[in-house]
């Protein structure tokens, strides 16, 4: 089982049946050193690096082919799934923007 972090849609009902099949049990956290943005009318978040800055959002417990079917959700409107720690510690995949992954 992997972490996924979503801000987004992902935390939709709606998504998380037509995306995964079931509804997904999370829990809030929130994700350090990124700011909400907008990308392409979607929203997004962008790497700023600042402790202070913070996106409040879901963590999810997956499995690996759920994971790829959010891979497959997200590669349409050009996200891309970085590693990241959430403030709670937890090591999660998150979505963000191809163009502002951080490197």
């Amino acid at each position: 089982m992997a972490l996924l972090f979503s801000y987004g849609t992902l935390q939709q009902e709606n998504v998380q049946m037509s995306t995964f099949g079931r509804l997904l049990q999370g829990q809030s956290d929130e994700l350090p050193g990124f700011e909400p943005s907008l990308v392409r009318h979607h929203a997004n978040v962008t790497f700023n690096g600042r402790h202070d800055s913070r996106v409040s959002g879901t963590v999810f417990e997956v499995t690996d082919a759920e994971l790829a079917a959010a891979d497959q959700y997200e590669q349409a409107a050009g996200y891309k799934r970085i590693a990241a720690t959430l403030a709670s510690g937890k090591k999660a995949w998150v979505y963000v923007d191809a163009r502002s992954a951080p490197g």
